[in-house]
């Protein structure tokens, strides 16, 4: 199953950074998020990715042009125009990079990857959130009830899009938070059938809304619920407080070994 990354948005609210690179290109520590996100997936053993780019897309490019420049020890031999790298491990990685435009909205971007993931089901996150979900499970569990799209929901207070979920699992409402709300949030790590993208009209289609509405309006849309580790990154505390579990050995993501 390939994994869909959104990797294209302007990252307005954290712009101390973002005015430099795209906001999955900011690092914690000293690698960008979208290397840590494509890292967790690649513990569960989901190695193809596609990636949506757009705002600074040719910085994403760069950074997989040149991957062991950035991750590996190297000995450059000026005299004879020679490059050695001194490790023999590589991710085991498929990397697609689609330029999905520079002002398409969310749904405009996961339409325009249509043709890359060939009329498969596949999984779908944002570039710019952890967490420690079961993704062995939420594929499972995405397989077991038969519908449209799945998608990880997890209770936190912040301003992000509110599920209401009856006892079955099924999304019965998708609406932007409001005052007061302590609901079930889109947490992201989605995973979706190809029928999806009958539910997105054009680039203007931001995914949250109308798709996302639609599907909840047809029972088509299923909850995995996510009670562990999730945090995004819109502003610099939430990338400091990321940082700091990374740097104290205390990041829940990290299931890889060094």
């Amino acid at each position: 199953m390939k994994v869909v990354i959104l990797a294209g948005g302007f990252g307005t609210r954290i712009s101390e950074d973002s005015h430099l690179k795209p906001k999955p290109m900011i690092e914690i520590g000293e690698r960008p998020i979208l290397w840590h996100i494509m890292k967790y997936y690649s513990e569960f053993g989901f190695h193809e990715f596609i990636i949506c780019l757009g705002y600074k897309q040719y910085v994403v490019k760069e950074f997989f042009a040149d991957y062991f420049l950035h991750t590996s020890n190297i000995t450059f031999d000026l005299a004879n125009n020679k490059m050695e790298v001194h490790n023999n491990y590589s991710e085991p990685w498929k990397v697609t990079l689609i330029d999905t435009g520079l002002n398409t909205m969310t749904g405009g971007r996961i339409k325009r990857i249509k043709p890359y993931v060939y009329n498969e089901p596949f999984m779908l996150t944002y570039g710019d959130g952890l967490a420690d979900v079961d993704l062995h499970a939420l594929e499972k569990f995405h397989k077991s009830h038969g519908k449209t799209a799945s998608i990880t929901t997890v209770n936190i207070a912040q301003m992000k899009g509110i599920m209401e979920v009856d006892n079955d699992n099924i999304v019965k409402t998708f609406r932007e938070k409001e005052e007061g709300d302590g609901d079930l949030i889109n947490g992201g790590f989605m995973v979706l059938n190809p029928q999806v993208f009958d539910y997105i009209d054009s680039d203007d289609t931001i995914f949250e809304q109308g798709p996302l509405q639609n599907l909840a309006a047809d029972k088509e849309l299923m909850s995995f619920y996510h009670p562990g580790f999730w945090q995004c990154m819109d502003t610099q505390r939430e990338r400091i407080k990321l940082e700091t579990l990374w740097n104290t050995g205390k990041a829940p993501w990290k299931k890889w070994k060094d």
